[in-house]
């Protein structure tokens, strides 16, 4: 609640996701003034798109690019050549790509101009769906423009490239998260209506499951590894996990095929047993819907955390450069925030998926040690979440804090090797 507390106060997850321009304006709303920034406290509510006057020579100069940048409200679609092209753009378009300070009219007679609008020719640029900034198409720019972000991105910290990291792959989590509930809530219904093939088929489900997921991984794996353009730090470690994750599941794979050849005569048990959990099922019908309800909960979680995440990543005190341009200077001890924030996710994770596993444990266990069949207990689900908050929160705290206390070290030996590998 602290950490939370703090980044809500002292960070500006807006600026990572709207993107601001370099006089301390956040691009898409309206802003306060910043002390000593004649230009800064505008309203940008129309202008969403982040514009660099020199998009085709960006420079990276200790982590920040040196171009100045504008909020405009649409990027040149054509290429401009003059300033007459520009003035021209503007008063069609409404979008100043010249400092704030400097009127349309004043375009081609003021003699600063030059200086205070983009390099000529402006190139045409497209926006960014992901961070809303004016991206150029023309090959030899956008490779220089590139090349800047990976620099940028590559000699961020851990903390930082964990950020960006979530925020270029929310689509595929997003996708993945939703896929996995279609695929218990299936498994779950499986239990109560299929039983009796339920084994045969989970079992062919699986072995040709973890089959294709060992292929595709091991096919991504050598794609990857030969692309050429895999150039950021996170694209790297990205083949590293493809390779884990390969041989793991190749692993897996050879082991349950060996444990199927060896146990196959009893798998009748297996079938008695699900034949159990399908009788089970059918007397308490809410167990259908507790994955559902982990899945919402989880979801809301981890919402929270990521914009708690983002909150600390701009939390910094603005400075007012020479020129009247604002930088946000990062604050001490936010680095150690971020790591207290990434156990507080391994922990809550684990404890709500605690919850579910006790839920479901004593909802069963009432109904299946109940000595009068004719007279099943009522509201078994609600029964056995109130004795988990009344009598085992403990346990479940106490577990979840177990696992995280398992997985910290790996954490922290990957981040070692991060910092090491190039020494």
């Amino acid at each position: 609640m602290f950490i939370t507390g703090y980044a809500v106060m002292a960070g500006a997850a807006e600026r990572l996701v709207l993107g601001y321009d370099s006089f301390g304006n956040i691009c898409g709303r309206k802003n306060t003034p910043v002390k000593g920034a004649p230009l800064s406290g505008q309203d940008m509510s129309n202008k969403k798109y982040v514009f660099f006057l020199n998009s085709c020579s960006l420079e990276m100069q200790s982590l920040k690019i040196s171009s100045v940048s504008l909020c405009v409200s649409s990027c040149p679609q054509e290429q401009l050549n003059s300033l007459e092209d520009l003035q021209s753009f503007a008063r069609n378009n409404g979008s100043c790509l010249c400092i704030y300070s400097l009127n349309i009219s004043s375009y081609t007679l003021n003699p600063k101009a030059s200086e205070l609008c983009p390099t000529l020719p402006v190139p045409p640029s497209k926006s960014f769906p992901l961070f809303n900034r004016c991206v150029p198409q023309n090959p030899e720019c956008y490779s220089n423009y590139a090349s800047v972000l990976i620099s940028m991105v590559n000699e961020m910290d851990v903390f930082h490239r964990i950020l960006s990291g979530i925020l270029a792959g929310r689509d595929t989590v997003i996708g993945l998260s939703f896929l996995a509930l279609t695929f218990s809530v299936i498994l779950v219904l499986a239990f109560r209506f299929i039983r009796t093939l339920l084994v045969h088929t989970l079992i062919a489900l699986v072995v040709f499951g973890l089959l294709f997921v060992s292929g595709v991984l091991w096919w991504l794996y050598y794609d990857y590894r030969n692309d050429p353009s895999t150039e950021l730090e996170t694209e790297k470690e990205n083949v590293k996990f493809l390779l884990g994750f390969a041989i793991f599941s190749t692993i897996v794979t050879v082991v349950l095929l060996s444990l199927i050849l060896v146990l196959r005569k009893r798998l009748q048990f297996t079938v008695q047993l699900f034949r159990i959990v399908g009788k089970i099922i059918g007397r308490i019908s809410f167990l259908l819907f507790q994955p559902l309800w982990t899945f919402l909960i989880l979801i809301v979680f981890w919402i929270f955390w990521v914009a708690v995440l983002l909150s600390l990543g701009t939390a910094g005190t603005a400075q007012t450069t020479s020129g009247g341009q604002v930088e946000y200077r990062a604050l001490s001890g936010i680095s150690y925030m971020a790591w207290y924030h990434l156990i507080g996710l391994i922990w809550t994770s684990e404890f709500i998926l605690a919850c579910q596993q006790m839920t479901i444990a004593g909802a069963v266990v009432t109904c299946y040690f109940n000595r009068n069949k004719k007279s099943p207990p009522s509201h078994p689900v609600l029964s056995s979440i109130s004795v988990l908050f009344c009598y085992h929160l403990g346990t479940a705290v106490k577990g979840s804090f177990l696992i995280t206390i398992l997985r910290i070290p790996r954490i922290v030996l990957s981040y070692l090797y991060n910092i090491l590998k190039q020494k």
